[in-house]
């Protein structure tokens, strides 16, 4: 366990509710972000176990034959450089590699405890951010949330011949409150509390009802799970970054009555707000999805930084978060999946199984969704999925 998940950093964590949640000390300066506890030594040094775990981590990542970004550029320089480094929610490197560390097949490897650690440990987050984000460098600037013009989008398969479903989803961190691994469980049901109100206001086609994971009737979980609406506890990747602490508390899923909109409360992310439906129609999935999170930042204000955009604790999601996806038979190009795949690639596209990540696919559907999140709007980073699902279908019907 890292620095902000021992049990002695919960009074540190709520004093410093404020500091990191609101993403102000993830900008460009770091002076907040380790100023923490300057008055306090102990404050500031990382515990002798920790580092001997960082250690132990660090030299059996290197021994290995991981492909993970975080092998490629936690050097030994640069982890000399952090290893040592705190946030003034008490998190350490450790907090944000372990995940990296106990699964070396990760892609990526590192999760961000708090909102501060993507300043104090950039040494590390940036260029993992430049090079999964396509070149988003560490002197670039996200640009300003824009939905764009929500009709412009229709539907990508009008006939319904190769387009089961389709999704788009985004991540929200509430101000305020640090990520996963630094909650305490008053935060966790604290939060509960008011994403539930906050949603339970909700009116038209957004009206439905919030369900706590806690004390959950069988029936509902049931027919939630028949929906694929449950959100389980953490895989293995999420467990050894400590984001499953107090489960259930907390936890909640929300959705309207037609079940086309969804939203997870503290699963990965604060909040996961999901709007999905059978078919191709992209421009009705997007405009629902839009109204919701107006309708939900009117009353919950997200955490946003104004070099990263929206703040998320694993760094793929950062920027728009806006992860577009469609369930969709291409049995002819899938015949030969390495060239679906770099396709795919040439429209900044990504393909995985039907279940999604780490996943196969089931009767020859896969998942496939814009891969670029950072450096482009809400609006381009749809637009995107939009054009290359369109042309995977073009080529699909040419074979």
């Amino acid at each position: 366990m890292g620095g902000c998940a021992s049990k002695d950093k919960k009074d540190k964590v709520v004093e410093n509710e404020t500091a990191a949640g609101s993403g102000e000390a993830g900008a460009d300066g770091g002076d907040t972000a380790n100023g923490g506890g300057e008055g306090n030594k102990s404050d500031t040094m990382v515990d002798a176990a920790v580092l001997e775990k960082m250690e132990a981590g660090f030299a059996k990542l290197a021994a290995s034959d991981s492909k993970s970004l975080l092998k490629k550029y936690l050097t030994k320089e640069v982890f000399d450089a952090l290893k040592n480094k705190k946030t003034s929610f008490g998190s350490t490197l450790l907090d944000c590699v372990q995940s990296g560390f106990e699964n070396p097949d990760s892609g990526v490897g590192i999760y961000a405890p708090d909102a501060e650690a993507y300043t104090v440990f950039a040494d590390l987050f940036d260029p993992i951010i430049e090079d999964y984000h396509m070149g988003f460098k560490k002197t670039d600037k996200h640009p300003a949330s824009d939905f764009g013009d929500v009709s412009t989008f229709g539907n990508v398969d009008p006939t319904g011949e190769f387009v089961v479903s389709t999704r788009v989803r985004c991540g929200r961190s509430m101000e305020g409150y640090p990520f996963n691994p630094c909650l305490t469980e008053a935060q966790y049901k604290e939060m509960e509390a008011k994403v539930s109100a906050t949603l339970s206001g909700l009116e038209g086609e957004l009206k439905g009802k919030f369900f706590p994971l806690t004390g959950m009737e069988k029936a509902v979980q049931q027919q939630l799970i028949d929906d694929h609406f449950l959100f389980k506890e953490g895989d293995r990747f999420l467990q050894a970054a400590n984001a499953c602490r107090y489960w259930p508390s907390g936890r909640g899923i929300y959705h309207n009555d037609n079940k086309t909109f969804l939203v997870w409360c503290n699963e990965e992310d604060h909040l996961r707000i999901i709007s999905m439906q059978m078919g191709g129609d992209l421009g009705q999935v997007y405009r629902r999805l839009t109204s919701a999170v107006n309708e939900i930042e009117k009353r919950v204000p997200f955490s946003h930084n104004d070099r990263l955009g929206f703040l998320t604790f694993c760094p793929t999601n950062l920027g728009t978060t806006i992860r577009a996806s469609v369930h969709i038979k291409v049995p002819k190009m899938a015949k030969d999946y390495a060239n679906l795949e770099k396709v795919a690639g040439k429209y900044n596209l990504q393909v995985r199984g039907t279940r999604g990540e780490h996943s196969e696919a089931e009767g020859g559907i896969y998942d496939i969704s814009n891969k670029r999140r950072m450096g482009l709007t809400e609006y381009e980073a749809v637009k995107e999925m939009y054009d290359g699902i369109s042309e995977l279908i073009k080529i699909e019907k040419s074979l």
